[in-house]
């Protein structure tokens, strides 16, 4: 994955838009939080090979961490705290925020074919 820079991302989001779409979206902090401190707290979401057609997408933020955002017809899909993207080999742009050990906070995928299990 490489850094984001929000013009080239952008333009990746604005090729999909106006399309069926397959959205995979995660967040968490796992097991890190309570393999560190065992009164932390655990959080995390998931979805995986949810079909939408998103009207607009927009990249924000700056230097360290950005917002992507998906506009739907009754709501939005968006992730926080992105840091890198990919285009994978299958066409599928992938995002993802990592914190400053490596590990996964957030992703979030797109695909005009579903996502493997």
């Amino acid at each position: 994955m490489e850094p984001i820079e929000i013009n080239q991302l952008q333009k990746h989001i604005d090729d999909r838009a106006n399309k069926d779409v397959y959205v995979h979206l995660e967040t968490t902090n796992g097991a890190y939080a309570s393999h560190f401190n065992e009164d932390a707290y655990n959080v995390g979401a998931f979805i995986r090979n949810a079909k939408v057609k998103y009207q607009r997408g927009k990249v924000v933020g700056a230097v360290a961490t950005y917002r992507v955002g998906l506009k739907l017809d009754i709501g939005w899909i968006y992730a926080e705290g992105v840091n890198q993207f990919e285009i994978n080999d299958q066409n599928q742009l992938l995002m993802a925020g990592h914190d400053r050990e490596g590990r996964l906070m957030v992703s979030l995928q797109i695909s005009e074919t579903p996502f493997h299990y």
